[in-house]
């Protein structure tokens, strides 16, 4: 099971560093698990994940209290509303599929604003 976990945790890392690049792919969430994987296979590679210094604040944080920070949750929504405009005025996607896809989008963002604030 460890070597399955390690695998998973440097999927996830690779998953994550693409995301970083990809504006319509997520970085934070891979990164969550690539952590969490590592948490089970490599303590070594868990704190190399947690001590980077770039993605080690927002795991950190993440995993001491569930928080974001105030700039990640305005990027954050910011994206997902300018994402949905196009969606809707560059597809003309039938009501149905507006209306599940801003259902998701909706929710997402509740989940990310209720969150902490990371200090």
């Amino acid at each position: 099971m460890r070597w399955l976990f390690m695998g998973l945790g440097w999927l996830f890392v690779a998953l994550g560093v693409i995301g970083a690049f990809l504006p319509v792919m997520p970085t934070t969430p891979f990164l969550l698990l690539a952590v969490a994987c590592f948490t089970r296979s490599s303590p070594r590679l868990e704190a190399w994940l947690l001590n980077h210094p770039r993605f080690g604040k927002p795991l950190r944080d993440w995993r001491r209290s569930g928080a974001i920070s105030r700039k990640a949750k305005i990027a954050a929504v910011s994206l997902m509303s300018v994402s949905y405009a196009i969606f809707f005025f560059g597809t003309a996607p039938p009501l149905w599929r507006a209306l599940l896809v801003a259902a998701v989008m909706v929710g997402s963002s509740i989940f990310i604003l209720t969150r902490p604030d990371a200090a």
